[in-house]
């Protein structure tokens, strides 16, 4: 430019542009020139600034990408807590309007994978682990109602439709509330430890009539009782065993102890107090009186927007011996009952209602073997027992979710309602 414009140069219309600059520029005075510089300083700045913040929230959207994706093979397994899984995902956020239009892909999709991680808690089998250093305080209160009636004739007929004997016709109502207290810890990403600790509150009311005789409300019998304490508590450990992912399955392992804590049913007094499979109970037991072991499989398929699960167990419960009276009269003898094994399954599907809403549907099936008594289980029969379970799950906060289920009895030995409230909190 300087060679152009110097003197002698051509008369060109670049010499002639380059003359007009130079006198523009001589004839600001130093302090025009200065407050010019200071001016284009302070836009230099700004500009700098403006470029440090979209390169901070582009590394902050980053950084969430990077926690959902390794998050997601843990969250994405809510499929049957819960608990609880409810509340242990973090916080997932769009991206800020000052955001760049490039990095807002980068800030929506966590929200989405959120959205279709978030299931309902349905079955007490969580099917998320908890995240390595975390916590999970989960408090429950279960409501349990079951009624039954029934028929049964003790005698013979000669003329049809007419007894000669006793006809027992019984109807029972069965109340059971069980509040228990949860805490699930993760040793590391893939692997967590469970301890719950129930206590249970029973009552039963009977009502026994004989109509063999001639006047029926003479013979009536109503019998109420109850029976409260600890009931048995149970440890377990779960273990994922792939990286699943969208449209790939999660495999999860579990192994859960349950002890026999609980007063249990060869505890209880009965009105025959030497014989104690004998008699009617005074009080109602708390516990199962044995001790069970229960390995598991769990698979959860995640397509959005829903999330496929199902398990698969088996329950296997430890024989007990003891001894007791046949008679008053006669020595101690020795008894040995073995229940039978539960072979149990249940599948379902969870759909995320919003961010913070979800809500599940699944049905459980649990099939109880025989129970033999020193051996024998001629008298005893396989037991099916089927629930269809409905729930709903509200994040309250990024530690804190409700989750309400319900249950329905479609087999006469299952309860007929059982309601059940969890309130799970991260630490």
């Amino acid at each position: 430019m300087i060679t152009l414009c110097r003197a002698g140069a051509p008369r060109t219309a670049l010499s002639i542009a380059c003359l007009l600059a130079s006198t523009a520029w001589a004839a600001e005075s130093p302090d025009e020139a200065l407050s010019r510089l200071e001016v284009l300083q302070r836009e230099i700045t700004q500009q700098s600034q403006r470029l440090e913040a979209l390169q901070q929230a582009m590394a902050q959207e980053q950084r969430r990408l990077n926690e959902v994706r390794q998050a997601l093979g843990l969250q994405v397994l809510e499929a049957q807590r819960g608990g609880q899984g409810q509340g242990q995902q973090p916080e997932l956020q769009t991206a800020q309007a000052a955001t760049a239009p490039q990095t807002q892909p980068v800030g929506q999709a966590p929200s989405d994978e959120g959205r279709r991680a978030q299931v309902a808690q349905i079955f007490e089998q969580p099917g998320v682990l908890t995240q390595r250093g975390k916590f999970v305080l989960e408090p429950s209160l279960q409501y349990a109602y079951s009624s039954n009636n029934r028929v049964a004739l003790v005698g013979y007929t000669i003329i049809p439709a007419i007894t000669i004997g006793v006809i027992d016709v019984r109807e029972v109502k069965r109340n059971t509330f069980t509040a228990a207290l949860t805490g699930r810890y993760g040793l590391t990403n893939r692997l967590e430890l469970e301890a719950r600790i129930p206590y249970s509150y029973r009552t039963d009311s009977s009502l026994n009539t004989d109509v063999s005789g001639g006047n029926p409300n003479e013979q009536e019998a109503f019998k109420a009782i109850s029976g409260r304490g600890i009931g048995d508590i149970e440890l377990s450990a779960r273990y994922q065993l792939n990286d699943g992912g969208l449209n790939r399955p999660y495999y999860i392992g579990s192994l859960r102890y349950k002890s026999r804590t609980g007063r249990d049913p060869f505890e209880v007094p009965s009105n025959l107090a030497n014989d104690r499979f004998g008699g009617f109970q005074q009080e109602l037991p708390t516990g199962s009186g044995f001790q069970g072991l229960q390995p598991a499989l769990t698979v959860l398929y995640p397509s959005d927007p829903a999330v496929f699960f199902g398990t698969v167990s088996y329950m296997h419960n430890f024989a007990r011996s003891g001894l007791t009276y046949n008679d008053p009269a006669s020595p101690q003898t020795p008894f040995k009952v073995s229940p039978g094994s539960v072979l149990g399954f249940n599948f379902g599907m969870g759909l995320a209602l919003n961010e913070k809403s979800s809500f599940s549907l699944g049905y459980d099936h649990s099939s109880v073997g025989r129970t033999k008594l020193n051996g024998d289980g001629s008298r005893s029969v396989r037991v099916q027992l089927g629930t269809l379970v409905l729930g709903y799950s509200y994040r309250l906060s990024a530690e804190r979710s409700l989750n309400v289920s319900l249950g329905m009895g479609v087999t006469r030995d299952t309860p007929d309602v059982t309601l059940t409230v969890r309130m799970p909190y991260t630490f």
